[in-house]
Order: structure tokens, then sequence, then C-alpha cells
């Protein structure tokens, strides 16, 4: 996630840099022909190109209106997994108590299910960004040569790069219990398999009188609600915006940036002497505006793609983490994820 309020000049040069490269060749190249030849067919009447643009302009918006959506939703869903989380670690503490037993059971033992339940929960957020992470057919580092190439740049510089790739290894190893860890792991979908094993627990402290009735079912209600965040993150990285919409307005840009020169040199012609060449740095500006509205929208499709517009999965992970670990009273925590390179993941 991107934290400054302001994108710098050096930050769209890098993110655009090499599209103003070849706007600049085509719209120079069209310009100096029309001057050379002044072959009047090379004109295009502005009335239908601002028709063109116009209707370009529109369908841009309606496809980045998606793409924010779903962008949004993914952010709400986190909250929702911030919010659910510390439900649990309270309700856990508050739940699991002496208040029932019928044998006698230390401190230290309801102590030790409490920590339990809460240090495999920790094992799932990281388990469930993880999975979230696993690129997709329609992602960037999936793509072309050329485009996976910059995307694995992007990741590195401002992504998932700026992290240790055994970050969540370690995690899974440190807060997953011995005889837990190998097994899970090797499930194909290790977040549902960790929240089902969360559940037999569950079920294990009703059979020893930790919890009664009541609270096993309010217990297991917030594990159902982070079944409920988990398909929710798992439909919006597994169905993408459909492509019939983010193809085709890839390939409306691409015809209106071809036609706009033919116009501008046009009309900026019409006001003779050196007006034409003026017409130069004013079709480059119409161009990038376009290529750039289309980049945005096609770079905030996917909010799980582990690049710097992502949701900032591994900051909420560290944050649920010490929220959680508060709680028990443990006082060596690990530290807040901060901002860097403007940031935020």
């Amino acid at each position: 996630m991107f934290v400054n309020k302001n994108i710098n000049l050096k930050g769209i040069v890098s993110f655009s840099g090499v599209h103003i490269l070849w706007i600049t060749g085509w719209v120079s190249a069209v310009t100096i022909l029309y001057n050379k030849t002044q072959w009047d067919w090379l004109s295009i009447p502005w009335l239908p190109l601002s028709l063109v643009g116009t209707a370009v302009a529109f369908y841009i918006g309606f496809k980045n209106n998606q793409a924010y959506d779903r962008l949004w939703e993914a952010r709400k869903i986190w909250g929702g997994i911030v919010n659910s989380s510390r439900a649990l670690g309270t309700s856990i503490k508050g739940f699991a108590s002496d208040l029932f037993l019928t044998t006698e059971m230390s401190e230290d033992e309801l102590k030790a299910w409490h920590k339990k339940i809460i240090y495999r929960h920790i094992a799932w957020i990281y388990a469930l960004r993880d999975q979230l992470l696993i690129p997709t057919p329609w992602e960037h580092i999936r793509q072309s040569k050329h485009i996976a190439r910059v995307a694995a740049k992007r990741m590195k510089v401002s992504g998932i790069g700026m992290f240790d790739n055994n970050t969540t290894k370690q995690a899974l190893q440190h807060h997953l219990p011995v005889s837990e860890h190998d097994r899970l792991l090797n499930y194909k979908n290790t977040a549902t398999q960790i929240i089902d094993q969360q559940s037999q627990d569950l079920l294990e402290m009703r059979r020893l009188n930790i919890i009664d009735d009541f609270r096993h079912m309010e217990l297991q209600k917030i594990l159902n609600d982070f079944y409920i965040h988990q398909g929710k993150c798992e439909r919006i990285k597994k169905f993408p915006l459909p492509r019939q919409y983010a193809s085709m307005s890839f390939v409306f840009v691409a015809i209106f940036i071809f036609l706009l020169p033919f116009g501008m040199v046009a009309e900026f012609a019409k006001l003779g002497g050196w007006a034409i060449w003026v017409s130069i740095p004013f079709s480059i500006l119409v161009c990038w505006i376009y290529l750039m509205m289309e980049l945005v929208g096609d770079y905030s499709e996917n909010p799980f793609e582990g690049m710097g517009n992502d949701i900032p999965m591994m900051s909420l992970c560290r944050t649920i983490e010490i929220d959680l670990k508060e709680m028990l009273g443990e006082t060596d925590l690990p530290p807040a994820i901060v901002p860097e390179n403007g940031v935020l993941m």
C-alpha cells in the first residue's frame, strides 16, 4: 500500500517512463510525416476523434471503478480478520476457565490452552497471506517476458521482495505445535486445515469441561467467521476482473493513442508557422494521461499480487500477532511493520 500523500516525479517516471519514450516516438513520426508530405488524408477530423476519446474515457472509468472496488473490498475483509482475531483472543481467555471443571487443572495448564489456540491462529493469518500471494495466470508476473520482468523488479523494490522469503516459514515453525507442523503444511489448503484443527481442539476443551456448550458454540462461530473471511479473499484472488473488460480497455486505449496524433497535428497545422510542432507535446500529454489511467486500473485490480499497491497484509498480520501476544501477557514482541520506500506491505 502506497502511504505517501503524493507520488513524486521519480515514482511517476519509474512507473511510466518507458511508455513516454514510445509515445514520443510515435507522435513525432506522425508530425514529421505530415509536415514533410502535407498529405491531407493523414489528418482525422476532430469530431470523430473526440467521440472516440470520450467513449474510451468512460470505459476506462468503469474499469477503474471495478478495480478500486476489488481493492477496497479486500481491505475491508482484512479489517474483519483483524477484528475477529481480537475477538478470538479475548474470548478464548475469558471462556476457557476452571468454572466448569470436574477435575483439578492448574492455571498453567489453562494458559497453555490459551497459548495453543492463539499461537495456531497467528500461524493461520501468515498461512493465509502466503496462499493469497501465489501468482494466478492473469497477474503481471505470469505474463510475457517483458511484463514479467518489470513486475519482478517492482516486487523486489516495492513489494514482497522487501521481506525475507522465509518470513511465513519461520512464523509457521514458531507458532504451530511441532506435532502438527509437517502435517498441516502438507495439505493443499493449509489455512483451511489450521482452522479445522482449531475446531478439533475446541471439541477437546469441551470434553474436558474447560468450556461449556454455550461457550463452545460462541468460539466455533468465531472460527466460522474466519472461514468466511478466507473465502472472500479467495474469491477475489481466484476470480479476476473479467478479462473482456480488462483486455478491451487496453485495446481501446491503444487505438485512441494511435489515432490521436493524426487529429492533433491537423488542428495545430491550421494555426500556421511553427504551431504544427507544438502539437507534439500536447499529443504526448494526452496520450500519457490515457495510458496512465489504463495502467492505474491494471495494477489495482489484483490486491493480492505482491506489489506496492497491495493490501498491507504483512503489516496487518504483525498487528494481529502483537495484539494477541499482548493478551497472553508476553513482552517479547516482534516489531511493527513500517513503510519502506513509501510502501507499507
